[in-house]
Formats: C-alpha cells, sequence, structure tokens
C-alpha cells in the first residue's frame, strides 16, 4: 500500500457519540481512506489515507450527513476561540465552527446544511437561537396547537396531531436516509422515524407526535452539554490575552500577541496576564498561576524563572523573552494534545462501540418479533402488539449507552488539562488507574534539581562570614554549587564586596583576594592534598558527605575556618506526594543515575525504595523486572534521559514545565513538576472508571426495566421515549461532574 498521509478537519455540530459513527462509517467507505478517527468533544476528525482519496468527496460525505466540516489549520488557540466568540454562531449559520479563511467553503457548505433542517452544533449562544431549539420550540408550539384543535373540533384531532408530528420528523426522517445511505441504516433517527411512522398508522398519532417533541428536546439537551464539555477546553485558549506590549528600539508598543516571535522581549505590568511562555529576564513578582495550575497562592518568580501564558502578573514590572510561538505555547499545545486524546479511544469505548452495533440490530429483530408473534400465533391483538413493539424499538435507542465512555472521558481529560494534568486518550486514562508501582526519577521529579546550601559550619568565624566569602570567590560563576552559594547569600543579606585575582583551579576550587585576605573555597581532597584538615573537621566532612551532601572547605590566608554542604533537596511536596500514592495502595520507588551515598540520603528522607547509579538502559531494566513482578508500571521522568524507561513502562509520565520532549514522548505529562499531581492523576482515572460504569448501569438499567415494564403493558411509547432521553441526559450530566472534580 502507497504511503499514507494523515488530514485533520474540524467537523461543526457533533453533539453524542451516535454523530461520531455516522461520520467513521460514512468516511471509511470512501476509496483510499485507512483509518479515522473523530472527536465528539474537541469537534476533529483525523483520516489516514493513501494519498489517492479524494478530499472533496470525504468532506461532501459528512456534509450530506448534515455536519460542516473544515480542513483544520494548524494554529490552535486561535481555530478554539471562534467557537466562544462567533457572532453569526446563531441562526441561519449556527454551528459554522471553521477558520474564517475557508468562506468560501462555508456558504457552500451552509446550503446543504439547510437541506437537512438540522442544526448539529453544540450549543455556543443562547439555546433559544441554534436551528435546534427554533426546531424544538416549533414542534412543542405544533404540539399545543394540536392539542388545541383536537380539544376545540375534535373530528380533526387525528390530523392535527399528524401534521404536529410530521412538523418535527421531516427533519429527523430526511437524516435517517442519509445515514443509511452512507452505511449506518441502525441510526437513533431511523429508529425513531420507524417508531413515529408506526404509531400514526395504529392510530397512535398523538402519542407519535409527543413523542417526536420529546425526542428533540433530548437531542437539544445532548448538545447543550456536549458544549459544556467543549467550553470546559475552549476557555483555557481565552485565558491567553489578545494584545502584548512588546519592546522595540527602546520603546514599548501594543502588538497581537499571536504575532510574537521568539526572542521577542515582552513588558508585563502588574495585574496583567502573560501573553507568552518565557523566562523572565528582568523583576520579580509573585506570578498568580490559579487559571493555568488551579494552585490558589501566587508563586514568587525572578529572573530566569519559566513563566506561561495565561497566567496573572502580580505585584511589579516583568521583562520576559518569549520562548515559544501562540501556536506552540503551553496552553495551545496543552489544547492539541487534549483534543487529540478524545480521538483515540479507550479499551471499553471501543467494546462498547462493538457492543452497539450488534445491540442496536438485535433490538429491531427483537422488536418486531414481540409485535409479530403473540397476534400471529397466540392470537393477540395486533394493534397492541405492534405498539409494544414500537415502544420497544425506542426503549433500545443505544445512545445513552454509546456515549456513556466518551462523555466521561472527555470530561476528565478536560478537567485534567485544567490542572496541568495531561493524558493522551482514554487507553492511558484507563491504565493509569490500574498502575500499582510508581517508579521516579530522582534529580528535578523528587528534588528540586538544583542544589542548596543545608549546612554552614564555622571554625572561628560567623556563619555569615563563612557564607560571605565564600560568596565572595563564586560571584560570576554559573556552576550549579556556585549558583546554590549566592543564592543563600543572597537570602540572608550578607555582603558580597568584589574579589581580585579570581582564579579557577580546575578540578580542586577556587582562589581570590578581598579586603587584604586571600580566600581559597576547596573540595575536599584538594584541602587534604594541603594538608590543612585535622581530625575533627575530617569527620565533620564525612558525616556531611554520608548525608549525601557535597562540601565546599573556605580557607583564609590558608587557615580552613569553614565548611559549606550543599544537596539537592527534595521538592516541598514530594513526601506528601508520595504518601498520597502510599494511602492509595501505590508502591513508589526511585531510580537515579547519582551516586549511591545521595541516593540513600534522599529516599531515606522520602522513605522510599531506591536504586542507585543507573545509567538509562539500567532504569529501562529495573522497569522491565518491575513488570515481570506482576506491577503495572508507571515511570515518572524529564522525559529526556529517562526515554527508554518512559518507553518501557506501562505508562510513562513526563515531569515539569511541559518541554517538548516531555510532552511528546510520554503518554502523560505533569505540567506543574508536582509529585502530588501523580497520585491526583492515578484518582482521577479511578474516579473516571467508576464514572463509566455508573453510566453503564444507568443506561442499561432504565432499558432494562422499562423493557420488562412494557411487555407487560404498564408503560407505553411517552414512557419509552423519556427512557431513552432521560438516561442520554442523566449519563452526560453523570460525565460532567468529572469537570468540577477539584484534583
Amino acid at each position: 500500500m502507497a504511503e499514507t498521509s494523515e488530514t485533520r478537519y474540524r467537523v461543526g455540530g457533533m453533539d453524542c457519540a451516535a454523530c461520531a459513527t455516522k461520520i467513521d462509517t460514512a468516511v471509511r467507505r470512501v476509496a483510499g481512506v485507512a483509518d479515522v478517527s473523530v472527536s465528539v468533544v474537541a469537534g476533529t476528525m483525523t483520516v489516514r489515507h493513501d494519498g489517492s482519496s479524494d478530499l472533496k468527496v470525504i468532506e461532501k460525505r459528512v456534509t450530506g450527513l448534515g455536519y460542516s466540516v473544515s480542513p483544520f489549520t494548524g494554529s490552535v488557540a486561535p481555530a478554539r476561540d471562534h467557537g466562544a466568540h462567533d457572532h453569526h454562531d446563531h441562526g441561519d449559520h449556527a454551528g459554522h465552527d471553521h477558520d474564517h479563511d475557508h468562506t468560501g467553503h462555508d456558504h457552500g457548505k451552509k446550503k446543504i446544511e439547510g437541506l437537512h433542517g438540522r442544526d448539529h452544533a453544540p450549543m455556543t449562544g443562547s439555546w433559544w437561537q441554534s436551528r435546534k431549539g427554533r426546531l424544538t420550540i416549533v414542534s412543542g408550539a405544533a404540539l399545543i396547537a394540536a392539542y388545541a384543535i383536537g380539544h376545540l373540533v375534535p373530528a380533526v384531532a387525528s390530523y392535527a396531531f399528524v401534521i404536529a408530528m410530521l412538523v418535527g420528523l421531516v427533519p429527523i426522517a430526511r437524516r435517517a436516509i442519509m445515514a443509511a445511505l452512507s452505511g449506518t441504516p441502525f441510526s437513533i433517527e431511523m429508529l425513531m422515524t420507524i417508531a413515529a411512522v408506526g404509531a400514526v398508522i395504529i392510530n397512535a398519532g398523538e402519542e407519535a407526535a409527543t413523542v417526536v417533541f420529546l425526542f428533540l428536546v433530548g437531542e437539544l439537551l445532548e448538545g447543550v452539554a456536549a458544549g459544556k464539555a467543549r467550553e470546559s477546553i475552549q476557555s483555557l485558549t481565552a485565558l491567553v490575552p489578545k494584545n502584548a506590549l512588546l519592546e522595540d528600539n527602546g520603546q514599548t508598543r501594543e502588538v497581537p500577541a499571536e504575532s510574537l516571535a521568539v526572542g521577542a522581549i515582552i513588558m508585563v505590568r502588574p495585574g496583567d496576564r502573560i501573553s507568552a511562555d518565557g523566562i523572565i529576564v528582568s523583576g520579580e513578582s509573585a506570578i498568580d498561576e490559579a487559571p493555568v495550575t488551579g494552585e490558589s497562592t501566587p508563586v514568587r518568580k525572578g529572573v530566569d524563572s519559566v513563566v506561561f501564558a495565561g497566567t496573572v502578573n502580580g505585584d511589579s514590572v516583568l521583562r520576559v523573552r518569549v520562548t515559544a510561538a501562540a501556536a506552540d505555547n503551553t496552553i495551545a499545545r496543552v489544547v492539541k494534545l487534549v483534543e487529540e486524546a478524545q480521538e483515540s479511544k479507550a479499551p471499553t469505548e471501543r467494546f462498547i462501540d462493538r457492543f452497539s452495533r450488534y445491540y442496536t440490530p438485535g433490538v429491531v429483530v427483537v422488536a418486531a418479533l414481540v409485535a409479530i408473534v403473540p397476534p400471529l400465533l397466540f392470537g393477540g391483538s395486533w394493534g397492541e402488539w405492534i405498539y409494544k413493539g414500537l415502544a420497544i424499538l425506542l426503549i433500545g435507542c443505544p445512545c445513552a449507552l454509546v456515549i456513556s465512555t466518551p462523555a466521561a472521558i472527555a470530561a476528565s481529560l478536560s478537567a485534567g488539562a485544567r490542572r496541568g494534568l495531561l493524558m493522551k486518550g482514554g487507553a492511558v486514562l484507563e491504565t493509569l488507574g490500574k498502575v500499582t508501582m510508581v517508579a521516579f526519577d530522582k534529580t528535578g521529579t523528587l528534588t528540586e534539581g538544583k542544589p542548596q546550601v543545608t549546612d554552614i559550619v564555622s571554625f572561628g568565624l560567623s556563619e555569615a562570614q563563612v557564607l560571605s566569602r565564600a560568596a565572595v570567590l563564586e560571584q560570576g560563576s554559573s556552576h550549579p554549587l556556585a549558583l546554590a552559594i549566592l543564592n543563600r547569600a543572597r537570602a540572608d543579606g550578607v555582603p558580597v564586596p568584589p574579589a581580585f585575582e579570581l582564579e579557577a583551579l580546575p578540578g580542586k576550587g577556587v582562589s581570590g583576594k578581598v579586603g587584604g585576605e586571600t580566600l581559597d573555597l576547596l573540595s575536599p581532597s584538594a584541602a587534604r592534598e594541603r594538608g590543612a584538615l585535622d581530625g575533627e573537621k575530617d569527620a565533620r566532612i564525612a558525616v556531611l558527605n554520608d548525608e549525601g551532601k557535597s562540601v565546599s572547605v573556605l580557607f583564609v590566608n590558608g587557615v580552613a575556618v569553614g565548611l559549606i554542604a550543599m544537596r539537592d533537596e527534595p521538592r516541598a511536596d514530594a513526601e506528601v506526594g508520595l504518601s498520597t500514592l502510599k494511602s492509595a495502595g501505590v508502591k513508589a520507588m526511585m531510580l537515579t543515575g547519582d551516586n549511591k551515598r545521595t541516593a540513600a540520603a534522599v529516599a531515606g528522607m522520602l522513605g522510599i525504595d531506591w536504586r542507585g547509579e543507573m545509567m538509562p538502559e539500567d532504569k529501562q531494566r529495573v522497569v522491565g523486572e518491575l513488570k515481570r513482578e506482576g506491577f503495572i508500571v508507571a515511570k515518572v521522568g524529564d522525559g529526556i534521559n529517562d526515554a527508554p524507561a518512559l518507553a518501557a513502562a506501562d505508562i510513562g509520565i513526563a515531569m515539569g514545565g511541559g518541554t517538548d520532549v516531555a510532552l511528546e514522548t510520554a503518554d502523560a505529562a505533569v505540567l506543574h513538576g508536582r509529585v502530588g499531581d501523580v497520585a491526583r492523576m492515578i484518582e482521577l482515572s479511578k474516579r473516571t472508571m467508576h464514572n463509566i460504569v455508573q453510566n453503564i448501569t444507568i443506561a442499561l438499567g432504565l432499558k432494562a426495566v422499562f423493557l420488562v415494564t412494557t411487555i407487560a403493558g404498564i408503560t407505553g411509547l411517552w414512557p419509552a421515549i423519556l427512557a431513552d432521553t432521560g438516561a442520554t441526559v442523566l449519563v452526560t450530566i453523570n460525565a460532567l461532574r468529572l469537570l468540577r472534580v477539584r484534583t
């Protein structure tokens, strides 16, 4: 077969899983199409084809079913915004969630969509302004009018109800025929049409008209619910301001945020939203990251700190160097990942899809048998049993069942994304809940990733004097240990006078002069070479080394006057995060390339099992061993040196600020680098799976109850359609509860 290529489309107007199934079936029948992925909540379709496919035919198939379609253009954030702000998303043009550069395309689509009398769009404006809302209102008004006419002129009552029914049924029947021609004969619209026409034939016109109206109400509610789920992820893009203050030749001018180039310097005033991902060049401020992370406490950030688009600058002016274009900023990438994730089906969802493929025709057969067998073989009344058969047909609508899984997964992926927990699809989300062992990298995952001064030991001088002299020697150095000393000096407010004759001593340390003193900051081995350490000082160094700390010895005029110990300390939230995992029954282990002494010290503080001095292939081997022992393993790392182990694990989770490699190599990502987020991800997965079980139980439970009561003659067409619509709405509302989860 020729090489396959991929084309992505934005599809306007899908509001339930049945819509996706119809589109999937229709497009798969186009010559040259290898695979189709449709996401209802993201409103997207990805088609893999061998290049021989006529893309116009693909688009025609989709528009023929009554949906709008346009090729997907690269930039995610701007495209997503149209749904929220499109002025003509009401009235006749409802549901055109296209990019504006396809306007020529659009008018043709609008005409075709009009043929089918249905607005498939999720509700972005008020529900009554959409075509679907108006159709429901007109159908309801026709039903009320039929009741009034029937009351005043009983002789024409049956005709009035047939007319009222046709108002709503004609658009439904058209869609049913289009779906049947595209390969979906057992669509919900077809079942509805058969039931309504059948009801008229057996003189139940009043019920037929009411059932059609209730069906339209159900569809309207589904549209509202689908819109809510879609808005949750769309609202992320609304966080990024539209304009930015660009520095240009010493002047600042306002420019559109999407025009910012990588490397540009922007000014962010107090209270403003930051308009791009970047690194602070000057200034220090409290950044409110709640819009992106859900974290209520502002984070203090200074020069060289990373900031995200959409977060709010607190109390002082910042100058920020842009590190990502608008289409690639963290929020845009999160939205894109969630959209792509929603196109990949979870195992449960695939099973439900296969199940409903046999279930719906099965229901049609059962309904036909119920309608025919009792009158033919047992002398039952034709009218009564046909009526029961039609009711079973309506009960059998698989809508609630089909939407039970994708609705929960979409809501969960969106809820996670809003809190910086990214999962690439339903399969990942399902597997996360089964994880029994989490293997963490150490540096930058369980620890801060940069050393901090932990101990200052002085011999004769004060601690502040030891720190001040050490900082004097480290000025201008970018070595991590030097930065640790300078940061501590800055934090403690000790003076750091300028030094003279600074000289690096390769492999040993640094020396210089200040205020008439000759200063040296040396490694313990270099200090021992000088014979300048007595037994007591050596013993102190050994104790600090055993705690996994790096030690530097300070000399003043050749005499050892102090020790400075540094270590990469555990993250503030690491201990709490690990204990949360433990209480959820998930084991944890630390895999690190660091020396065994440091590894043992950090693991001891965190109360975690560990392996040290490991190369990337060793980490991969340990992950394999854990899997063979029967664990479902999640590997958490920075996504670069951990790539082999991330790939070997059941779930690879990238930790940190959303680096390209981390987001692309792993199955999931914790954008904000909190250890506790891994436990939150697992908890969200478990809650989602419980939600799916509840949904399937609601869908099948209600059907089972009404199936029995219908055959027993207790309930009829009205309750049947209420059972179906009610189940669909209940399932959707239950799934949307996940959006409000505080993970």
